[in-house]
């Protein structure tokens, strides 16, 4: 991991953060919009607090964590977050399912995370370069410039003394070339700088004997020379060359001097002429045009004029340059003042108007960024300054260089800075976060005093190093090559890990990558495994929480998904082992591949970290190598060899049970050899049946030649676990692949061949695999071809002879241009899917009907729901059927839609689809925005009842079915037979008359109104009836009087009532007080 080194930047605080937020956005865009974790948002006050929430409360020892306590304390201690995300982190800690977490699980992960971060940075930033080339040049002095002729894709390189090198696009050295003048003696040539001028086809060549040579690369002379500028007051020592993209004609060459003067000449019409020819002069004879740099001052050339100025201080000029955006004259020299200066290109204005810059010990070398609009300057004093043209103070400040920094390059489309040093060091600087990515050292050839040049070109990725006379080329490795990576090694196996919904892939340089199966991408990647050993094979536990790598150096590691390793398995016993299998059972692992003799490792042994293989108690049974193996439950264990040999074992017993072989020949021989070896180790023959040791079937591929006894090598071996009971009946339980490129279809039980068939021709071995319901069979071979079968309804009974019918082909592709390592099937979204391996370092995932949804690795996301397979080679029957009953519904249903009275009618255009531009990926927002919508979770939709037909619960596997109608319920016998059951007498009972008792007998406590209404009340009440029996007495005994004066009578008997109801009133106001 190279080491970053932070810029010191004069910019102020607020801007120091906005930089931040611009290279955390640009993170975000390089890696596809990847969600902002929990664990990515945390500070080092953060780190601290969860720190504290492992800890009991006197802070003496740290203490582990369930999920519910786990959740809660580190909401309370972080103060944000929501519970689901606390519960995720959780569950990606706790990776063995152990129920608890504690701090050192939490730091373990924390810094795993960090250093994927960082290997997903540089991953994406930084370059990756193949070795160091020492080209073959033929200098004899140092070399003075580096040219790139876009127009015939060739470099030039000039030496001091005069010599050309001519290097091909292949940078084979096609030509050497002498450039000379006639006004000095060759021993007394010196160059100084070259220049290509791309869109006049010339080479400008500039001289200490004061004049620059533009020599025409079109002429059929060799490297005539055209034109030369003599004349000029001082030394040249550096020149740069413009010209409009736009505009040929107008073109700007710019050289400095060894007296601090910097010129420039501006060419008007550059396509027709660089200078005006003498009149004199004829175009029939070819001589060189010689100009006076007096006649351009003068402006007696109309073609071009100059522009000049004075503001280094009589200091050579180390490197000049025209910034066309800018409309300045960029140089610098190795001064205290005026180390860089800005010459302002202005019409009308003689004398350039200059902005200087101040350096100590000067300017080396510098470069500028148009887009980022810096200025990067090599100093003396071991820095890198950033300057803006506009400002007086640099930008920024690299550090990190130990040496006189010499010189400088941008890479311009990855916003990058590459800087070298006079101590051989090169480093590669990240703009966007002003930190140094890369370090490349030690590399470069040892010489004490150098003359460098750095070129690079950004075209081809070059970047070429000068060191006196010698040439060196650094090429950096296309990243946007047609061909995807998934490893930078040739991956070896694939697997698909379902509770968490993840991809393992491994690789010959010892290292395991952890992919998201949803999106594609990288999630984990843990490198050095085995040292420098190449991991084989790999395989998951059956909690697929722990997986296992298997080695060249014969050990086998099991470790989890935080990184850590748990066993080491001493397979090869101390030795070298080619491990092409690891079969994990429920009490032993099983590791074949490199001798006769299986080795096996029980469970209950894996108590500490370095295991030793136990005994397997069936010894050899086969004839040469063990290559693969596979189970059926409860004990059927069967492996094959090298030599084509199937042996079936019990796996309690760990004895052989019978074995087969698709050459009869073969299998009489093999059933010989181990009556002998057991004849001769003194062993008791185990007992197997005659009618199953030896198929009585044949292959009718034969191979019994010697040559091609190993053609029926037997590479991988399934038992059809989605087919019940159907090897009892006479059908195939066991397929088999390997050699030459066939198929064959076993049934163990009565040790039959049913069938076989040429999956792949003309290849030497293939590899397959089957889905879990064992309808598809998937086979792959060496040229990158994979094939999916569908054997549904192949070999579901036994028949006479071996059948050699093809199965029906579902699809035929090529993902891989090289050999196919493994393949895997995997269900996500009720997709069934493939995953293949390749030697050309890519993981492929594929639908089952041929279409490819992605490799591993590769820049844009995809999702699964969203993939469209396209046409196959062929398609199963039934599917075809499905089709048309689809398309018949969809017609239907279309001819049922209405079309409203107030519809507009629109005409019908005819559009071209292949002109129309894709806003998914052409456009920026399209990118980020689709990005997005593949981040978002499906919104839940709802179905319909009737087709929710399989309940989900713990009752699901149970079938429901209608109650039967009952017609006559029978009595049970305690109704019909009482006398049985009961002491009474039931026939006494029906004769007696049945008294029911009354009311007041049923009473258990009298009712009190006393107790139930309150005394007031009670009162009130016994008041009124007093009252009204009064009435009633007054009113009787006005009856027997006279009726005369019925007038006295009512108003007495009122004032009376009211009376007493004024008095009834006011006690029970008293007693309410």
């Amino acid at each position: 991991m190279s080491a970053q080194l932070r810029a010191r930047s004069t910019n102020t605080e607020d801007e120091l953060e906005f930089g931040t937020l611009d290279s955390s956005s640009d993170k975000m865009e390089t890696f596809k919009k990847v969600p902002d974790q929990l664990e990515n948002r945390l500070s080092v006050k953060d780190i601290m607090k969860i720190q504290k929430a492992f800890m009991t409360p006197n802070f003496e020892e740290f203490v582990a964590l369930n999920r519910k306590s786990f959740i809660d304390n580190m909401f309370i201690a972080l103060g944000y977050g929501i519970e689901e995300e606390y519960g995720d982190l959780f569950d990606r800690i706790d990776v063995a399912r152990d129920g608890f977490v504690d701090w050192n699980k939490v730091t373990t992960f924390m810094l795993l995370e960090l250093y994927e971060n960082d290997e997903r940075t540089k991953s994406s930033l930084v370059p990756q370069w193949k070795e160091i080339k020492f080209l073959p040049a033929h200098h004899k002095e140092p070399i003075q410039s580096i040219v790139y002729l876009k127009n015939s894709h060739r470099y030039l390189s000039l030496s001091k003394e005069g010599w050309m090198n001519v290097w091909g696009e292949n940078l084979k050295l096609q030509q050497t070339l002498r450039v000379a003048t006639d006004s000095v003696r060759l021993r007394d040539l010196w160059v100084t700088s070259m220049v290509s001028m791309t869109n006049v086809n010339k080479v400008a060549v500039a001289f200490t004997s004061k004049e620059i040579c533009f020599y025409d690369l079109n002429s059929k002379d060799e490297f005539f020379c055209q034109y030369k500028l003599h004349g000029i007051c001082n030394t040249l020592i550096s020149m740069h060359y413009w010209f409009n993209p736009k505009d040929g004609n107008e073109a700007v060459l710019t050289f400095g001097d060894v007296c601090g003067e910097v010129n420039a000449i501006c060419f008007i019409t550059a396509l027709i002429s660089l200078f005006e020819r003498q009149t004199n002069s004829t175009d029939e004879q070819e001589a060189t045009v010689a100009i006076t740099w007096q006649e351009l001052v003068k402006g007696n050339h109309k073609c071009c004029f100059t522009l000049q100025h004075k503001e280094h201080n009589k200091e050579w000029v180390r490197q000049v340059q025209y910034c066309s955006n800018l409309e300045a004259f960029i140089s610098c020299a190795t001064t205290n003042l005026n180390a860089l200066v800005v010459g302002w290109k202005e019409k009308g204005t003689s004398p350039m108007k200059t902005t200087s810059f101040h350096v100590n010990e000067g300017v080396n070398a510098f470069d500028y960024h148009p887009e980022l609009n810096l200025i990067a300057s090599a100093a003396v004093d071991h820095q890198i300054y950033l300057w803006n043209a506009y400002m007086s103070k640099p930008s920024g400040i690299l550090q990190g260089h130990l040496a006189s920094v010499i010189g400088v390059q941008f890479n311009i489309a990855r916003r990058q800075l590459f800087s070298f040093s006079k101590d051989k060091v090169l480093r590669i600087w990240d703009m966007q976060n002003q930190l140094c990515i890369q370090k490349l050292a030690g590399i470069f050839p040892k010489c004490l005093e150098f003359q460098t040049i750095l070129y690079f070109n950004e075209t081809t990725g070059q970047l070429f190093t000068t060191f006196n006379n010698q040439l060196t080329l650094l090429e950096m490795k296309q990243e946007n090559s047609q061909c995807v990576k998934s490893h930078e090694k040739s991956v070896t196996c694939v697997l698909f890990n379902s509770l968490f919904k993840q991809v393992i892939s491994s690789d010959t340089g010892s290292t395991v990558t952890v992919w998201m199966i949803e999106t594609g991408q990288k999630v984990k990647q843990f490198t050095g495994c085995h040292g420098n050993s190449e991991i084989t094979t790999m395989a998951l536990d059956a909690s697929e929480t722990k997986f296992f790598t298997a080695s060249v150096d014969g050990t086998v590691k099991i470790w989890d998904f935080n990184g850590h390793c748990h066993h080491k398995l001493n397979a090869g016993r101390d030795q070298a082992a080619d491990i092409s299998q690891i079969l994990i059972l429920k009490r032993s692992i099983l590791v074949l591949g490199w001798e006769r003799i299986i080795t096996v490792f029980r469970m209950d042994t894996l108590t500490e970290f370095f295991v030793q293989p136990s005994e397997w108690k069936g010894k050899a049974q086969h004839q040469n190598d063990i290559l693969c193996a596979a189970f059926l439950p409860p004990q059927t264990l069967v492996t094959g060899s090298y030599d084509g040999e199937i042996v079936v074992w019990n796996n309690n017993s760990e004895k052989t049970s019978s074995r087969f072989h698709p050459s009869l020949k073969r299998a009489l021989k093999s059933q010989s050899v181990i009556a002998d070896y057991q004849l001769h180790q003194q062993e008791e023959p185990q007992v197997i049946d005659d009618c199953s040791a030896v198929t009585t079937r044949h292959s009718l591929f034969n191979a019994d030649s010697e040559d091609d006894e190993f053609n029926y090598v037997v590479s991988r071996l399934f038992f059809l676990e989605g087919r019940k009971n159907v090897s009892s009946t006479g059908g195939a339980n066991l397929v088999a692949c390997g050699g030459c490129g066939i198929v064959r279809f076993w049934n163990t039980f009565k040790s039959l061949l049913l069938a076989e068939f040429e999956a792949h021709s003309n290849v030497a071995s293939i590899i397959m695999t089957v889905d879990k319901k064992s309808d598809y069979l998937i086979t792959g071979d060496v040229n990158g071809l994979i094939k999916v079968w569908n054997i549904q309804e192949y070999c579901l009974c036994s028949s006479d002879t071996v059948i050699s019918e093809v199965p029906l082909m579902v699809a035929a592709m090529q993902p891989h241009n090289d050999c196919i390592s493994h393949l895997e099937t995997c269900v996500q979204d009720d997709h069934l899917l493939i995953l293949s391996a390749s030697a050309d370092c890519s993981i492929v995932l594929s639908d089952i009907t041929g279409s490819v949804i992605g490799v591993f690795g590769q820049d844009e996301h995809w999702r699964i729901g969203e993939c469209s397979p396209p046409s196959v080679t062929k398609i199963p029957l039934k599917t075809l059927k499905d089709e048309k009953t689809m398309g018949q519904k969809h017609v239907r249903r279309e001819e049922y839609l209405a079309v409203s009275k107030h519809s507009i009618p629109i005409a019908e255009e005819k559009i071209d689809h292949e002109s129309r531009s894709n806003v998914w990926k052409s456009t920026v927002l399209g990118k980020v925005f689709r990005e997005n919508r593949i981040q978002k979770k499906p919104r839940p939709r709802l179905s319909a009842w009737g087709k929710l037909r399989s309940p989900i619960g713990t009752f699901s596997c149970l079938q429901m079915e209608d109650l039967e109608k009952i017609t006559d319920v029978p009595k049970p016998n305690f109704l019909q037979n009482p006398h049985n059951y009961f002491d009474i007498n039931f026939e006494e009972c029906d004769n007696e008359t049945l008294m029911f008792p009354t009311f007041s007998e049923t009473l258990k406590v009298a009712f009190d109104e006393k107790n139930l209404f309150p005394k007031e009340i009670l009162d009130r009440e016994q008041n009124m009836k007093l009252l009204d029996k009064q009435n009633l007495s007054g009113s009787k005994a006005a009856v027997k009087k006279n009726t005369s004066n019925v007038k006295s009578r009512t108003p007495q008997r009122t004032i009376a009532g009211m009376k007493l109801r004024t008095e009834l009133d006011s006690s029970i106001q008293k007693k309410a007080v």
